[in-house]
């Protein structure tokens, strides 16, 4: 084959198309717990995780919810994969062999998110939220008064199997607007090219170059919609879980009416998890946790 910018064209265009069906290849599990969140700057404040927006009696002047009550900040970072090829494969017509890295470029480009996301499920358990504490622990503040005064309570949503936790499961409720954790998008993912028969590189080491990048990150939401635990994964210590979220309060003390909905477990747990949520028990009976949960099993947990 002759290099020419035609020929350098149509390879883009061939290469993008096998880019784009690669991510048909694969299907993204992040938005099932986080909420994404467009961002415009190197970074993003989220000064509102501190107030749940409430309802209360209209007496006297408006009492507006104050949106700097926290300081949490997700920075975006940038992430890139590229792909080169040997302009000695161009030249040869050889260029079949790299249709499954540009699959594979694509079919990651979709599962990204998810390797931001799920991640911060285990690491919750020693990164900070919005309050200070790690975002599961067994002593978030909360206080008497709404306006985030009087002496604190501490609330756990975290059980750590007295000391010695076992492999975590979660539980979330991701039945609201806000979802237990974010995605942070700056800039979504761009496939370019540097196919310039006379670009350095080529000129260098004979090599064009394909490849995608993005800015994004992650972080985490409210901490009550969320809960981590060490124990056993059974229908008994699920129902523990579910009846401690369900007791979580907001400042001021009036019920956040936390429902949790997901079941958020690695492959190995799958089977427990099953068996946990079936329909009848061993030995017969029915189980009253049937129905209540969605299991997520998590690909990068």
């Amino acid at each position: 084959m002759i290099i020419t910018p035609a020929a350098l064209t149509a390879l883009m265009t061939g290469f993008r198309a096998d880019f784009e069906a690669g991510k048909a290849l694969a299907e993204s599990q992040y938005l099932q717990i986080a909420t994404e969140v467009p961002s415009t700057s190197k970074s993003t404040t989220y000064g509102w995780l501190g107030k749940f927006p409430a309802f209360r009696e209209w007496v006297g002047d408006r009492v507006i919810n104050d949106m700097a009550a926290s300081s949490y900040v997700i920075e975006n970072k940038p992430f890139e994969s590229t792909v080169g090829v040997d302009r000695d494969d161009i030249e040869d017509d050889n260029i079949g062999v790299y249709k499954p890295l540009m699959q594979e470029m694509g079919r990651a480009s979709t599962v990204f998110p998810d390797e931001l996301v799920f991640p911060l499920l285990d690491a919750g358990v020693s990164t900070t939220c919005y309050d200070g504490q790690n975002f599961f622990d067994t002593d978030h503040p909360v206080y008497p008064n709404a306006d985030g005064t009087g002496a604190a309570v501490s609330v756990s949503n975290y059980n750590d199997n007295g000391g010695a936790p076992g492999a975590l499961w979660f539980l979330l409720d991701t039945t609201r607007a806000i979802k237990p954790f974010i995605y942070q998008n700056r800039r979504s993912m761009q496939f370019m090219q540097m196919n310039k028969a006379d670009d350095e590189q080529v000129f260098t080491s004979k090599t064009f170059r394909f490849g995608v990048d993005c800015r994004a990150n992650a972080g985490y939401g409210f901490w009550q919609m969320a809960y981590a635990s060490g124990q056993e994964l059974t229908a008994d210590n699920i129902w523990a879980a579910i009846g401690a979220m369900r007791a979580f309060k907001a400042d001021g003390g009036k019920p956040l009416g936390i429902k949790p909905n997901l079941l958020v477990v690695r492959g190995t747990q799958q089977q427990a998890a099953e068996e946990a949520l079936k329909a009848n028990l061993t030995g017969g009976g029915s189980n009253t946790l049937s129905g209540k949960l969605k299991i997520v099993v998590a690909d990068w947990l």
